[in-house]
């Protein structure tokens, strides 16, 4: 029997058989059931479908962890419309290039970000603009909740295949214009169901937001945790007194965080010492760098809670591999640090292999490096519009299989470790920083005459981005600019995540035979009393 895989199986599922129990504690105090949950993702449909849009209208959100989100998120894939989250980092140049690259017919901002969607709205393609506050944002947008009022719970939904796009993530790419990651139906279902089980997640979790849900559909949880019939716990952002008052007092049994998110409550902990648990056992998974073995010990052994590193990219739905081998490993022994640090071993159904620029696999020594390439069912189906990229990613050094741009060992388990990158791609508190996109605005100073971008080390990020500059005038100890006032162009023209932390004068940047950037040498320079070159956070 084949039965398609749908993403709207997940609230489907959650309605039937958990609709009087409480799904979303919301950002507001208000408190929803699946049941009500259900109908109000409902109203978003017929509201939309009221306003013209049909299957395969891209339909975008623009908010932080809040309810609004999980509605508009269902209530769009409802249509076989395609859920494309934003980033809210991104300035408004960043929003008007995707705007119109996906073609997006309608949004939904929150109205804290609306200003930013407002301010390119003449330039993009999309008409029906709504937010959640509508006396707080300048222009004409539709409240949200009168909308839903208004709507009533009838809409026509469509028959939807599983090979059919259902969502785009946008992602920052090594040239600098973000790309549209297209996944299926049938991918994002089955990623769902790999976190499900790698993540061991239970109807009776209570999951803490302080994961983006635009960042690869908050590494599928809106799937997941929903499907599941497990609690949603919103939140507006990170703020570690407010994650460890959450915990304690919603009983939250499971998150996610970036290491810097780790950096932030192992910091605020250290001085104010809060209680670290409710009534439930606490997980915890971590990606985007390899976190210290200093903060690991302090996540399990002082807050008592359990950690899972995990590993992937939006183009991998994201997650592909898990640290949390516990036949490899003893809870009790200090050797779990160790491995925990390393991206781990393959999910289910997942190939992850490790080869050499020849595509074989490189041996199982734990020192011969090569790419990390995948491939699985939770894989992107291609990059909106990118056709040549896609064939790229899927065919560099072997045909078929994803390129992860990571550079990494493998052990005689099969745990992969990262070592280095491939791509100018620096990862600093989990965001993705083109190191291209930051060459090129900072080539636009009129002071600057050659430039180069890596990834610096960085205690509090992992990774921060540091730029070589050779001044115009060609010296170094006058370069007719100062650092700060550097720093502040890329604020004024990036979004803030992006902005060049560390800068150096130099005379020149050292050069192949035929005049390329050796950014290697750099970065060996920058990272030689590092274990390996890349951020741990």
């Amino acid at each position: 029997m084949h039965k398609p895989l749908l993403t709207t199986d997940f609230l489907d599922r959650a309605r039937t058989h958990y609709g009087d129990d409480e799904a979303v504690v919301a950002t507001t105090g208000d408190r929803f059931t699946y049941g009500e949950l259900g109908e109000r993702a409902d109203r978003f449909s017929a509201a939309l479908q009221e306003r013209g849009i049909e299957k395969g209208d891209r339909v975008a959100v623009l908010d932080p962890n809040t309810h609004y989100h999980l509605e508009a998120a269902y209530g769009i894939m409802q249509l076989g419309a395609v859920h494309t989250p934003l980033n809210y980092r991104l300035t408004p140049n960043d929003f008007e290039y995707i705007l119109n690259d996906a073609g997006v017919d309608a949004i939904y901002a929150d109205y804290d970000y609306a200003e930013n969607i407002e301010a390119v709205r003449e330039s993009v393609p999309t008409e029906t603009f709504i937010t959640n506050d509508a006396d707080a944002v300048d222009g004409e947008w539709e409240s949200f909740d009168e909308m839903l009022e208004a709507a009533g719970t009838e809409y026509d939904r469509p028959e939807m295949s599983e090979d059919e796009i259902i969502t785009i993530n946008y992602t920052s790419g090594t040239t600098g214009d973000p790309k549209g990651v297209c996944r299926t139906h049938r991918c994002e279902t089955i990623h769902a169901y790999l976190i499900t089980a790698h993540q061991e997640l239970r109807d009776d979790d209570v999951y803490l937001w302080t994961l983006p849900m635009f960042h690869a559909n908050g590494w599928g949880h809106i799937f997941a945790v929903t499907g599941i019939g497990a609690k949603h716990v919103c939140t507006r952002g990170v703020d570690a007194a407010d994650i460890f008052e959450a915990v304690r007092s919603e009983d939250v049994s499971y998150m996610c965080g970036a290491p810097t998110v780790l950096n932030m409550l192992t910091s605020h902990y250290a001085e104010h010492e809060p209680e670290t648990t409710g009534d439930a056992d606490v997980r915890l998974a971590t990606a985007g760098s390899a976190p210290p073995e200093a903060t690991i010990r302090t996540v399990e052994e002082e807050f008592g809670w359990y950690m899972k590193h995990v590993y992937g990219a939006t183009e991998t739905g994201p997650l592909i591999t898990t640290s949390d081998a516990r036949r490899h490993f003893d809870d009790d022994s200090d050797d779990r640090f160790r491995i925990k640090k390393r991206q781990g071993l393959a999910y289910l159904g997942t190939e992850v292999r490790v080869v050499d620029e020849d595509g074989n696999d490189v041996p199982r020594d734990d020192e011969t490096i090569g790419e990390i390439v995948v491939r699985g069912n939770q894989i992107m189906e291609k990059y909106w519009n990118k056709p040549e990229e896609t064939e790229e990613a899927f065919n560099d050094r072997i045909e078929g299989y994803y390129h992860m741009g990571d550079l990494a060992t493998v052990d005689e388990n099969g745990m992969v470790s990262i070592q280095d990158r491939k791509k100018d791609i620096i990862i600093s508190g989990g965001e993705n920083i083109s190191s291209i996109e930051l060459e090129d605005t900072l080539f636009d100073h009129p002071e600057i005459s050659d430039v180069a971008v890596i990834p610096a080390p960085s205690d509090q990020w992992g990774e921060t981005p540091k730029a070589f500059v050779v001044p115009e005038g060609g010296d170094p100890d006058d370069p007719g600019v100062t650092v700060d006032e550097l720093v502040d162009f890329t604020r004024d023209n990036l979004a803030g995540y992006k902005v060049v932390r560390e800068i150096e004068f130099v005379e020149e940047l050292p050069t192949t035979a035929t005049g390329k950037v050796q950014k290697y040498e750099l970065r060996q320079e920058e990272w030689e009393d590092e274990d390996r070159m890349v951020g741990q956070g």
